[in-house]
């Protein structure tokens, strides 16, 4: 009797380690068939409910213990945007550390991503806090870094900040040890780079040298900062970053306003995340919400409900064509009241792996299909029209 249970007993253990292992190669199976091959250091992923990420800066304070549950409960995986804190801790690099250790006493699992621009000398660090108009004068060694005019003889601006030289082997060589010293002093899991052009639109007959310079700069990062550390690159898939894409873990889809997203856009970037698995490459998708373009949000508390309405769209449009550690980002901005904190329960819905990859219904036209454990997907690019089915 005892053999006959102890036999039932690890038949059933067998079985129940066979649909873990079946139900893991599903979830981490790639559009085309073949499987996705993680990284020990990479997010946890589950296709559970809808992946997210979250990025969000609040430059005044530091985020409530609610906040943190709030973000937590629907996210492992976050970058903290480039000012964060700086008013209550005086440096952003303070307010990363903060908010790494939060997240990771609230989920301790979370990867934590640092933030740094590339081709804008954002003030907010302690360790970028000369690059000011009052105080860049009495640094000439930073000043050196800077583009300036050749016209005018002043410095580049773009965005209120001063641009960076990336032409200049002295700025790439301090641009990276400040990026690793940015992660390591933050206890975060690595870094979001922004901006991958180069300022090239100042020098344009260097692209390519520029290109080919950020390349250099970026794998120079990746080695110093570690192997077990993310570099997610914004937009790294467009053709200014190409020598930027082989060295990102994770490679980020910034569609800010309408016209990045347009129809094209979109079947192009679907067929770039499904390159970016094979590569095994996490991807973020953001969409922001439509109509809510600069200079044209509605007023501060009609935003939420706004967004709701828009989000389906924006949904339908990651999940046809999401991948394996493809991740979904939705807001209407950078800073924390600009989406992080807004509940959408569409995102919390059971979704279940996806059953294939998406359909075009017609091979010229601009509808696809797709089919999800627990949601039908559909989705007209070109009259921008979504229709998901939950069941």
């Amino acid at each position: 009797m005892k053999k006959t249970l102890l036999y039932i007993l690890l038949i059933t253990v067998s079985v129940l380690q066979a649909q873990d292992k079946e139900s893991e190669n599903q979830s981490l199976m790639i559009s085309d068939g073949s499987n996705f091959t993680s990284k020990d250091f990479f997010p946890k992923f589950s296709w559970d409910t809808t992946p997210m990420y979250y990025m969000f800066q609040h430059k005044k304070r530091l985020l409530k213990p609610e906040e943190v549950g709030f973000i937590a409960a629907r996210t492992g995986f976050l970058c903290i945007e480039k000012s964060h804190g700086k008013a209550e801790l005086g440096a952003a690099e303070l307010g990363a550390k903060h908010e790494s250790a939060a997240f990771k006493e609230a989920k301790s699992d979370a990867k934590v991503l640092f933030y740094f621009n590339s081709a804008y000398a954002w003030p907010y660090t302690s360790y970028s806090e000369n690059f000011t108009k009052e105080r860049i004068e009495d640094y000439p060694e930073l000043k050196k870094f800077l583009l300036t005019n050749p016209k005018t003889g002043k410095l580049y601006e773009h965005y209120g900040a001063f641009c960076f030289d990336i032409l200049n082997p002295d700025f790439r060589a301090w641009w990276v040890e400040t990026v690793v010293k940015g992660v390591k002093e933050s206890g975060c899991d690595g870094v979001f780079i922004d901006q991958m052009h180069g300022n090239n639109r100042f020098i344009k007959d260097k692209k390519e040298e520029i290109a080919v310079a950020m390349g250099e700069m970026m794998g120079a990062l990746k080695e110093k900062m570690g192997a077990d550390k993310i570099l997610l690159g914004n937009n790294a898939n467009n053709k200014d970053a190409k020598y930027v894409y082989p060295v990102c873990d994770a490679v980020m889809f910034e569609n800010y306003a309408t016209v990045r997203s347009k129809k094209e856009n979109l079947l192009s970037e679907w067929q770039d995340m499904l390159k970016n698995a094979k590569n095994g490459k996490i991807s973020v998708f953001r969409l922001g919400v439509e109509g809510a373009g600069r200079g044209n949000l509605k007023p501060k508390g009609e935003m939420p409900n706004f967004s709701q309405k828009q989000l389906e769209f924006a949904l339908a449009c990651y999940l046809i064509g999401a991948q394996p550690y493809s991740y979904f980002m939705y807001s209407w901005g950078w800073t924390l009241a600009t989406g992080s904190l807004v509940n959408y329960p569409e995102l919390q819905k059971p979704l279940g792996a996806p059953k294939g990859a998406y359909k075009r219904t017609t091979p010229e036209g601009w509808e696809f299909t797709r089919e999800f454990e627990h949601a039908s997907v559909w989705v007209d690019t070109e009259n921008r029209k979504a229709k998901i089915t939950w069941h």
